[in-house]
């Protein structure tokens, strides 16, 4: 491969010794800096370093974070597909998983060095405004409103544009591949597949929370005569969701509360004994130290041989965060932990966990659709929230696929019961309550019931 300048500038020749001892070795992409100048080699995605002031942020910031930040503010951009220029990064010789080496001191200086002679000396650059800046104790209930307040807040109008008309937030269950099946098909067959789990009936009672836009909330209630208290921290959430109900007339079957989930018990219609609760990916918010509680809590709010389903995304313990980027644009705070952990957890509240299904290919196709609309939109949606913060989303659903799809990030379903006093736990023994039917192709009765009710 060919890695040496290749026009008239001279920044990719002063800068590529330095690119070598940071990583370790060669560098994984063709690098085009602001003068023209290029280096790496010539069948990669191309970086292209459009200012200085990308290099002044790298100084101040090395590693994941600083790199992002470059992107988000334009600074660096990949010419070529985002997806292939990150999977490019990854095979850095360093690089330890999707992290990039973080250069030693020496190999600072020397860089700052080369800074100086590229003119690319200077204060720290602002700090991009999308970034979250949270005050107080770790997940007391102040930050914890003011990290979801980050990202669910951004606006219902942003939603509204990226998702689907279910407004689905979260994994969706590709149950077909037929013509024409799309993502709001997806998010509905997950929405029947967790009524199927739970075994809701009409008059049932369900908590759900961090219940969202609503998606679980008002589909159970319209599609199966549920008894519905819905929960969630996010003041446009809660706003959003009361509006759907009083336009769908659920006013009687549907209760909505802004608040914490510690909080759920002093709700005035809480009075004990749910048939069923549900947690659709929100236990990633509730923290490391307090999870036990949390599993402690969804015991306690159920009825004996009441169920509870958990959906919630995992990860590895080298990045239980989510990383550099994630924490400090996406979800603060945010704490993923493996599959085996939240289990054992759970049944250390007491819950008897019947079931546990993968859903991880399943985000691959999730949220690459949400990324098409992304840029099918992308003027809507820069008109809307800034081009910044387009951007941060960008990186946020490419890298996110990414993720999924090399089994860095998991995400599953988990079924457990609270058993009775003599040990039952009422779920019948096999799946066949709740496995996806034969007819639920497009095509199929399935799919004429669910068009019928549209």
């Amino acid at each position: 491969m060919n890695t040496t300048t290749d026009t008239p500038g001279r920044a990719a020749q002063r800068i590529a010794p330095v690119i070598e001892r940071c990583l370790g070795g060669p560098p994984p992409v063709r690098i085009r800096m602001w003068d023209g100048s290029e280096t790496g080699p010539r069948d990669a995605p191309t970086v292209h370093v459009r200012s200085r002031r990308a290099l002044r942020r790298l100084l101040w910031q090395p590693g994941e974070l600083g790199l992002a930040e470059a992107y988000i503010t334009g600074d660096i951009d990949i010419d070529d597909d985002l997806a292939d220029g990150l999977r490019a990064l990854r095979r850095a010789p360093g690089a330890n998983g999707p992290r990039l080496p973080r250069p030693r001191a020496a190999d600072r200086l020397r860089a700052a060095g080369t800074a100086l002679r590229l003119g690319a000396i200077g204060p720290r650059p602002p700090t991009p405004a999308a970034r979250a800046g949270l005050r107080g104790a770790l997940h007391s209930k102040a930050r914890d409103r003011a990290a979801i307040s980050h990202h669910y807040d951004l606006s219902n109008a942003f939603y509204s544009l990226l998702l689907d008309e279910t407004m689905a937030y979260s994994c969706g269950y590709w149950a077909s591949d037929a013509p024409g099946y799309g993502p709001a098909d997806a998010q509905r067959d997950k929405l029947d597949l967790i009524c199927r789990k739970l075994g809701l009936t009409a008059g049932a009672r369900l908590l759900d929370i961090g219940c969202g836009w609503g998606s679980l909330t008002l589909h159970a209630a319209a599609r199966h005569g549920v008894r519905v208290t819905a929960v969630t921290l996010a003041a446009e959430q809660a706003a959003y969701v009361r509006g759907q109900v009083e336009a769908r007339g659920l006013e009687d079957l549907v209760e909505v509360h802004r608040c914490d989930y510690r909080d759920v018990t002093g709700l005035p219609d809480f009075r004990g004994g749910y048939d069923a609760v549900s947690t659709i990916e929100m236990g990633e918010h509730v923290g490391d130290a307090q999870y036990p509680a949390f599993t402690a809590l969804l015991h306690s709010v159920l009825r004996p041989r009441g169920r509870a389903l958990v959906q919630q995304m995992s990860r590895g313990s080298t990045a239980p965060g989510g990383g550099a980027f994630i924490e400090a644009y996406i979800a603060p705070d945010m704490h993923m932990r493996p599959l085996g952990e939240t289990v054992a957890l759970l049944e250390g509240a007491g819950l008897e966990v019947r079931d546990v299904e993968s859903m991880r290919e399943h985000y691959v196709l999730t949220v690459r659709a949400w990324h098409r609309t992304l840029e099918e939109r992308w003027p809507e949606f820069v008109a809307l929230v800034g081009e910044e913060t387009a951007r941060v989303w960008r990186l946020y659903l490419v890298g996110g696929a990414l993720a999924f799809e090399e089994r860095r990030m998991g995400v599953d379903q988990i079924l457990s019961v609270r058993p009775d006093a003599t040990g039952s736990a009422g779920p019948a023994a096999t799946r066949h309550g709740w496995c996806a039917r034969t007819g639920d192709a497009p095509g199929g009765p399935a799919e004429a019931d669910r068009t019928a009710t549209r």
